[in-house]
């Protein structure tokens, strides 16, 4: 039991002989046996070998085989343990004290063997079904463990990727994180106007504005399958086909871009009644970038690094409020769905040759 060949029994008898032929014939029938002279000893062993039954006699000076059962109930590991006791006195009254202190089943001397035997097996196999019964409780706590350790981790995950990304991740891909280069999509979005908002506005109209804003970019995000790489106030990165390769990114960034515009007309609206212009602003770019977990120990941050980022903050800063634009890869591969015009060539800084831009109307 508990991974052995043999059940272990646990003989106790303070009479050498008596324990000695009960030894044997459990012996016999293959059970592993361990012997104690009294019920201290018992107690001791009971520790040591952790045995699968015990055997008391009830006569034993010292502690006596009710006294022993009682410490054995007493305490949560063995508080299961099979208990026989064992008497030469008056068979009922013994039966009457025995199950008063927890005993199991009792057997009159002198000792029929094949009741013995019977009883034996009977209470072992209860045994069996105890430990199994344990074992399984415990992998289900410990499931249960990992599950809520899970439920914290993909709480976590939730605010930076979006939930299929998040539950891959939780579920041991944490490799999908390690440094990479990958063809992405990225989305650079600014809310125009939101510095002289925040000159003139009290600090809860802000935090008012950037909840709204923030509500409805969370929601568009993770229905199209975006990365949330960051915010930093009204600026904010988004990136498509990272840490899960997703299908047309090119086509999912403008969609969202056009969803978030649509979305920010109400408020702007809102805002524009108590006499504050804003306006949400986009860059959009394509092509190769380095990703991968930045950051120290105490705050980590899943970022992509390169041109294409830098491009897509750039094309933002040159858009206007309400408007969109895309640099020339992101274009040649949307001009299928949607309806695009060209701004000329940007001088845009940190990039030393003028980059194409276009502008996104709407979709076909």
């Amino acid at each position: 039991m508990r991974g052995r060949l043999a059940a272990r029994i646990l003989v106790v008898d303070d009479q050498r002989a008596n324990a000695e032929v009960l030894t044997e014939a459990l012996r016999g029938r293959g059970y592993d046996v361990v012997s104690a002279a009294d019920g201290q000893a018992a107690l001791e062993q009971v520790r040591a070998v952790q045995p699968d039954m015990v055997i008391s006699d009830i006569l034993m000076p010292g502690m006596d085989g009710y006294e022993l059962c009682a410490k054995l109930r007493a305490q949560p590991s063995t508080a299961l343990l099979p208990i026989i006791l064992v008497t030469s006195l008056d068979a009922h009254v013994e039966r009457v004290k025995g199950l008063e202190v927890g005993a199991d089943d009792f057997l009159s001397k002198p000792v029929n063997w094949e009741e013995l035997f019977a009883r034996v097996r009977s209470l072992l196999r209860v045994k069996s079904l105890q430990d199994e019964l344990k074992e399984l409780n415990q992998k289900l706590e410990q499931r249960v463990v990992e599950q809520v350790a899970q439920l914290h981790r993909l709480g976590r995950m939730k605010r930076f990727f979006s939930k299929p990304v998040a539950e891959a991740i939780v579920a041991g891909g944490e490799e999908l994180l390690e440094p990479h280069r990958r063809a992405i999509t990225a989305v650079f979005l600014d809310l125009r106007g939101f510095t002289a908002f925040t000159d003139r506005a009290d600090p809860d109209q802000v935090l008012e504005l950037l909840r709204a804003y923030h509500a409805t970019l969370g929601r568009t995000v993770d229905e199209f399958s975006g990365t949330l790489e960051h915010f930093a106030g009204d600026g904010v990165m988004i990136f498509f086909n990272d840490p899960l390769p997703v299908d047309r990114p090119a086509e999912r960034a403008v969609r969202m871009a056009l969803n978030l515009q649509q979305a920010f007309v109400p408020i702007a609206q809102a805002w524009a009644k108590h006499g504050h212009e804003v306006g949400l602003s986009i860059g959009i770019a394509q092509g190769n970038a380095t990703l991968g977990v930045i950051g120290f120990e105490e705050r980590w941050e899943y970022a992509a690094i390169g041109n294409v980022p830098n491009l897509a903050a750039r094309l933002c800063g040159a858009a206007q409020a309400g408007e969109i634009l895309l640099d020339a890869p992101t274009e040649q591969d949307i001009a299928h769905v949607a309806g695009t015009e060209p701004v000329g060539q940007l001088n845009l800084r940190g990039f030393q040759q003028p980059v194409a831009a276009f502008r996104l109307k709407s979709l076909r």
